[in-house]
């Protein structure tokens, strides 16, 4: 019985110290808003984070729901208290409204983040 509780005791130990040194991804912002941007404009917006775990971040996949929306993803691991960014370039050519979403999957404690843009893109005025 007390080979149980010690081996038990152990492995609650040892799972705690593991579950401490994570990554933490928290972005300063996880809607961007175009508001109401001219057709043929710069699409181009940035997602800023911070790794505020104490592990280095490691940003695997970004995926965007429609092939409208381009997200570009650091590619070297972010240390700990550092910051980095998720590049998203919005086809600006299609006129009406934007509503999507970026997934990002990471090492992070919240493996999956959910991003979301939005606005509108008006013809000029003038031509429709």
């Amino acid at each position: 019985m007390k080979k149980i509780v010690l081996v038990l005791f152990v492995g609650l130990m040892g799972f705690s110290l593991t579950a401490q040194k994570a990554p933490k991804i928290e972005f300063k912002a996880e809607t961007v808003d175009y508001g109401t941007i001219e057709k043929g404009s710069d699409g181009v917006r940035v997602f800023e984070f911070t790794n505020t775990g104490d592990a280095p971040l490691i940003v695997s996949k970004v995926s965007s729901s429609c092939g409208c929306t381009i997200p570009k993803k650091p590619e070297d691991p972010i240390l700990p208290g550092k910051t980095g960014e998720i590049k998203v370039k919005y086809d600006t050519n299609r006129v009406g409204p934007i509503r999507k979403a970026i997934t990002v999957i990471s090492n992070a404690d919240t493996p999956t983040k959910v991003l979301k843009i939005k606005g509108e893109v008006k013809a000029p005025e003038g031509k429709k």
